[in-house]
């Protein structure tokens, strides 16, 4: 197990971040937030605590890679909605489910079981 260093660079452009100022925020250098990001070192279990906080995560959810089961279920990581009403889907999230730029997305609800996402080009392909 061991931080997927992409995750790092994808939250703190998801919340707007430089490397300075994610550095500033942890008390560290600008050098060591490339440094992760690149995967060429770790941040320390206090560094990853507060990043965990900044980004409005879990550590467990910044260090694990994404979990699959064999039963197709997965989880992705968190999403933020910005103030337009937009999130960003994890790129792994676009990969398993084929969701590309300028994809129809069919958003549907239930109050009491949440929200669900379709694409709609698979809709398509079934009739």
């Amino acid at each position: 197990m061991g931080i997927q260093l992409s995750k790092l660079k994808i939250y703190r452009k998801q919340y707007g971040f430089t490397q300075e100022e994610i550095a500033e925020k942890l008390g560290v250098s600008r050098q060591a937030v490339a440094k992760w990001e690149k995967g060429e070192s770790l941040p320390d279990i206090e560094s990853c605590m507060k990043l965990a906080d900044l980004y409005e995560t879990t550590v467990d959810m910044l260090l694990r890679e994404e979990e699959s089961s064999k039963d197709g279920k997965h989880v992705f990581g968190i999403c933020r909605l910005n103030e337009k009403g937009q999130i960003t889907l994890p790129v792994e999230c676009r990969k398993v489910f084929n969701i590309n730029a300028g994809d129809a997305i069919i958003v549907l609800g239930d109050e009491e079981k949440g929200i669900a996402l379709i694409n709609a080009g698979s809709i398509k392909e079934m009739t």
